[in-house]
Order: C-alpha cells, then structure tokens, then sequence
C-alpha cells in the first residue's frame, strides 16, 4: 500500500482541551482506550522529544489533567483515540495555544475499499466533524500525501 500519510487538521475558534474534545467525541463512539485496558498520550515539553507514557483508563482523569495543564499549554500534546465500532483510531494532537488539532489515523486505518491505497478520510469526517461543531470548530482541512 505504500507509505501514506493522512491527516485532518481542525481549527477551533478559541482554544480547546484535550477533555473538552474526549468529552464530545465519546459519545459519538471514541474513546481514550486504544485498546482494551490501554491510554496512550504524548507530552512534547521543553526538551522537545515527543515523550509517549502509557497508562490505564482508571487514570484518564489524571491523563487528561496532565495534558490540558497550564504548564503544557506551550507545547504539543497527544492522545491516542479508538472507535471500536469503526474498527479504527488515531491520534489527536494538539498544538500550543490549543486552537489546531490535527488527527492521523494510524491505529488501523480505515481505507476506501475500491481504492485501497487512499484513507477514507469521507469516514473519518463524517465521524469526527459533527461532534466538534459544538465547541468551536471552525474549519478544518483533509489530505493525503504520498510520501
């Protein structure tokens, strides 16, 4: 299939949360579990080394804290999410000031089944876009890249 990269990235706005996303994206079937029992996320803090921690879904609270502090304001973060009914996830990274946020898919990406070598981004959007309406989204843009 070769070696894609896809992405939405979305603008807000205003600035958003971590929380404030996980919080309308789960009741349109996402949810923080990559995998039954499993969290993963991302801190880029001043020593800029995309750190990945991984925890358990008794801690998302304190995941979600974590990540939405002040002190993380001014760097990346990222927490992987999953829709289980879509058999698919990804990750949402969120970028300093918190007003773009981009999602990959890259925990078994969903494809266009006659044309398998593209992402169905159509699902991807239709999944995630309406939930964010609610809390600002002002846009969003969708690629591929063959590289």
């Amino acid at each position: 299939m070769g070696n894609r990269q896809a992405d939405i990235d979305f603008t807000f706005a205003y600035p958003t949360t971590v929380r404030t996303l996980l919080d309308v994206l789960t009741p349109a079937g996402w949810s923080a579990e990559e995998r039954p029992g499993y969290i993963s996320y991302m801190i880029n803090d001043a020593d800029d080394m995309h750190d990945w921690y991984d925890s358990t879904p008794d801690r998302l609270d304190a995941v979600l804290a974590e990540l939405d502090a002040a002190a993380n304001l001014p760097y990346t973060v990222a927490l992987n999410v999953y829709h289980p009914q879509g058999g698919t996830g990804g990750m949402l990274m969120f970028y300093a000031r918190r007003s773009k946020v981009s999602f990959l898919p890259t925990i078994d990406r969903r494809r266009i089944p006659d044309a398998p070598k593209f992402t169905d981004l159509a699902w991807y959007l239709h999944t995630l876009v309406p939930p964010l309406l609610g809390v600002g989204l002002a846009g969003y843009e969708a690629r591929e890249d063959p590289n």
